[in-house]
């Protein structure tokens, strides 16, 4: 590093919420030009501290330097007037807009007459598309491009905007292992480029790949800021959550029972009124844990919401258990004993404005022990049990049961779901992306479950875009292209990179195709 000078100092930063100390007298520096990653558990403060940074929250007490001058930063427009952009987790994008429409959204330019001049705009997302490698066309439709072109479009709004300094934060999380490789390039760049770089993320092979130093948070304070170069995965591991962490999970053989699920050629349209499921036909069995391993896009949240009951299902058959389900609503799927953990947590997985207790109870707050005579909702039979949930799963809860969902880390907020789904009982567990957002040791713990369930017998479907956990987890492994299964293999018969290339292919073939149409058909 040819100058130690400090980009970013953010001295002894306290930030308390209602029952938790979000960030403890935490101390960071950033160096002009460095990739630096900000590690630690769910709930460690990361995303905390980086929105102290971008002006989200005041801190309680600590100081803050940009580039060797103490400042006050009150807002995220404070932050980017100060060089500093943050690109979330959550995007925040109007779908009905084109790229350029977001991009200058709250600074739109005008032309000499005061009238909106998108035509500048536009050439300008062009040239910084073209400076950064991000390959994104100004003029396409938000809803019609895929999730790793919708954070690009997050970049170069922080890149039109001049920012010097980029939090990413969880970048990856919703992104395929392709467009993980891409991103990843992206930050090279940037830096090649001089810019300062700060990187929340769970992925020690992403902090292997990319950052300079790493900066550990656990439980709010900081633990120890390391050179990446001088530290392994497991080492970076360790830091993180305080002991040794296993990242190849051991499992049984599998029993492989009675057919549970069987999907007839099943067709589903997503919301646009195209044919998302074409002519899809599975199998999941009592005791074996399948996979479902393709590029975002093929038809994978469609297929998962099918079996839901949560969209209209076109044709074909799902039968469970032997029973033709296709036209029975979800509670009696959920009665049935059917369980969901979700893609998207805020959409179909919790309620942020209510409780862990009754987050807990969302699915059978109608029955026993919650309900007494189907009449009176029993908030004590609630709280015992998401406090037996919370302590089981390590669910970082500030007010125990009475926490407000929302107000948790993202990672929080997903095992409180797993939990409920696990726990619920029943023979058939539908699961995409389970560990989206999880920590190493809240990752082993989640995959370690999930076997246990296969264990006692349950069949799984598990949807997920980490190719380590398909191939770690699963006993069959279905690779999907354009709404079809095109490939069934058992353990063994298939290694990670042969699947990463299947899904490689696909991905080229959608990408030939988006200079004509984004519509992926």
């Amino acid at each position: 590093m040819s100058s130690r000078e400090n980009a970013i100092e953010m001295i002894d930063i306290t930030k308390t919420f209602p029952g938790v100390v979000a960030n403890d007298h935490v101390n960071i520096q950033v160096y002009k030009n460095e990739v630096l990653a900000l590690l630690g558990e769910n709930g460690a403060g990361k995303s905390t501290l980086m929105s102290i940074l971008f002006g989200a929250y005041d801190p309680d007490s600590g100081v803050i330097k940009i580039n060797g001058k103490e400042e006050k930063i009150k807002d995220p427009n404070a932050a980017t007037a100060l060089g500093i952009g943050m690109v979330h987790q959550h995007f925040k994008l109007v779908h009905n807009y084109t790229v350029t429409e977001n991009i200058v959204l709250g600074i739109e330019p005008k032309n000499k007459f005061g009238m909106l001049d998108l035509k500048s705009a536009e050439k300008r997302v062009a040239e910084l598309s073209e400076r950064y490698g991000l390959r994104v066309n100004p003029r396409d439709i938000i809803e019609d491009i895929t999730v790793g072109m919708q954070q690009r479009v997050e970049i170069l709004k922080v890149l039109y905007r001049n920012a010097d300094i980029i939090i990413f934060d969880e970048p990856t999380a919703v992104l395929t292992p392709q467009e993980i490789d891409d991103l990843m390039d992206i930050i090279r760049r940037l830096k090649s480029e001089g810019k300062t770089i700060i990187l929340i993320t769970h992925k020690l092979k992403e902090i292997k790949a990319v950052a300079d130093r790493c900066t550990v948070l656990r439980r709010g304070k900081t633990i120890k800021t390391v050179n990446v170069a001088d530290v392994s995965e497991e080492d970076l591991a360790e830091l993180m959550v305080g002991r040794a962490v296993k990242f190849e999970i051991e499992k049984n053989p599998a029993k492989i029972g009675r057919e549970v699920l069987k999907i007839e050629n099943l067709n589903i349209k997503d919301h646009r009124g195209r044919l998302a499921v074409n002519n899809l036909n599975l199998s999941v069995h009592a005791g074996e844990v399948v996979g479902i391993a393709g590029v975002d896009g093929n038809g994978q949240s469609e297929l998962i919401l099918g079996i839901a009951g949560m969209t209209k299902i076109e044709s074909g058959k799902i039968i469970f258990n032997g029973e033709d389900i296709t036209k029975l609503s979800v509670r009696k799927r959920i009665e049935k004993g059917i369980g969901h953990v979700p893609e998207d947590r805020h959409k179909h997985g919790i309620v942020g404005q209510f409780t862990v207790a009754y987050n807990v109870a969302l699915k059978n707050y109608y029955l026993e022990p919650y309900t007494k005579h189907g009449i009176v909702i029993d908030e004590k039979e609630m709280a015992m049990k998401a406090e037996e949930l919370i302590k089981a799963f390590d669910i970082r809860a500030g007010e125990g049961a009475q926490t407000i969902t929302g107000s948790m880390s993202g990672g929080n907020q997903q095992k409180v779901i797993v939990a409920r789904e696990i726990d619920m009982g029943g023979d058939f567990l539908v699961i995409a992306q389970p560990t989206r957002g999880l920590d190493v040791g809240a990752i082993e713990y989640i995959r370690r479950r999930i076997l246990a369930e296969r264990d006692k017998g349950r069949a799984i479907l598990l949807v997920s875009f980490e190719l380590d956990e398909i191939m770690n987890l699963c006993d069959t492994i279905a690779t999907i292209s354009k709404g079809s299964i095109v490939g069934v293999f058992k353990e063994g018969e298939v290694t990670e990179s042969q699947i990463g290339l299947m899904m490689a292919s696909t991905k080229e073939k959608s990408d030939d195709n988006s200079d004509e149409s984004s519509s992926g058909e």
